[in-house]
């Protein structure tokens, strides 16, 4: 089983320190999100400083890229990391498309499909195929081999989606290699709609559900004292109720047994009052959504939840909260990792 951290982009002048200290800790590689700052340079510039990582955007935004201009910069990726980098896309939310990046979004899941198909026919156009994708949102259907990157000696990189609804799960089994499950995705949500989604639509496609990599984020409280463990729990608490603040994610709530939790949360928000929002997830919730453990006891409680599931599991807080012990908290991880891999190399995962 393949375990990376996740990180937020630094300064670029940062990140080679960052990547060799996270190899060195014995994880496999790290997982970009992207905000204020993009996924690709700081994939660059790890590539480059710890070229040994496996490398992975989760989420790079799509829509304000062209197809191409994407495929060229995952290509390039693939080829400094020797084969090692995924490509993982999201729609964003239509306010940040739309307002903020200034690009169409509407329908943001059709057009994600045809996205990653235009991103795949780009891919084959590298290795000298010719370019002919003609989708509802996306037309290419010229290059000449002056403006193509040419082979590479690896394979291509793979395509990986952010899907939480059904219909995009199902879109992610039919055209993608891999989903990320969002970070409010606990264990039931995944049995009862990734597992069978994904599934529904790799049929729908002709394909083997299982060359569709499940990715699940995991938000651990560790630690082996109550100090420790309070630390992750209010970081946790702020987190959750930030995400779990999008409408379209009340039912992941509601099914777990906390009906109302997004209406609670939104009430909190509007009245400006972020205290108030992270205050409305409880212990409860923290039992469900999160896996608290020992150190010693984290891999066995990780692989448990997740045998079967998860391909690969991304520690989702190992490099947040608690600078004065982040060292010591992610040679811990790393240790972690190797446990669980070790764990995973005995039992069959998708």
């Amino acid at each position: 089983m393949h375990v990376d951290v996740m990180l937020t982009p630094k300064p670029l002048q940062q990140m080679g320190d960052a990547a060799r200290e996270i190899a060195a800790s014995g994880v496999d590689g790290i997982l970009f999100t992207e905000g204020g700052r993009t996924a690709y340079l700081s994939a660059a510039v790890a590539a480059t400083a710890a070229p040994e990582l496996h490398l992975s955007t989760g989420v790079a935004v799509a829509f304000p890229r062209s197809p191409m201009v994407t495929a060229q910069v995952a290509w390039e990726l693939q080829e400094a990391t020797g084969g090692k980098f995924r490509l993982g896309l999201g729609t964003q939310v239509r306010t940040h498309v739309v307002r903020r990046y200034g690009v169409d979004f509407e329908p943001p899941g059709p057009r994600l499909r045809d996205y990653v198909r235009a991103v795949k026919a780009c891919f084959g156009a590298f290795r000298g195929e010719p370019l002919e994708h003609r989708g509802p949102y996306y037309t290419l259907d010229w290059m000449s081999g002056q403006w193509s990157p040419g082979r590479i000696d690896v394979a291509d990189p793979k395509v990986d989606v952010a899907a939480v609804n059904p219909w995009m799960l199902r879109m992610a089994g039919e055209v993608a290699d891999g989903v990320h499950v969002h970070p409010i995705g606990e264990p039931g949500y995944l049995e009862r709609h990734v597992v069978q989604e994904v599934a529904a639509g790799a049929a729908a496609a002709g394909r083997d559900a299982a060359d569709v990599t499940i990715i699940v984020p995991v938000q651990v409280i560790v630690g082996d004292s109550d100090e420790e463990r309070a630390a992750d729990r209010e970081l946790l608490r702020g987190m959750l109720s930030f995400y779990g603040s999008t409408p379209n994610y009340a039912f992941i709530w509601d099914e777990a047994g906390f009906e109302g939790t997004t209406a609670r949360i939104r009430e909190r928000q509007k009245a400006g009052d972020m205290a108030g929002m992270a205050a409305q997830i409880t212990d409860d919730h923290l039992g469900v959504f999160c896996t608290e453990a020992n150190w010693d006891d984290l891999a066995g409680a990780l692989v448990d939840k997740y045998r079967g599931i998860a391909g690969r599991l991304v520690f989702y807080n190992a490099t947040m909260g608690r600078p004065d012990r982040a060292a010591e908290r992610l040679e811990r991880f790393g240790e972690v990792a190797r446990q669980i891999r070790a764990a995973g190399d005995q039992t069959p995962t998708r």
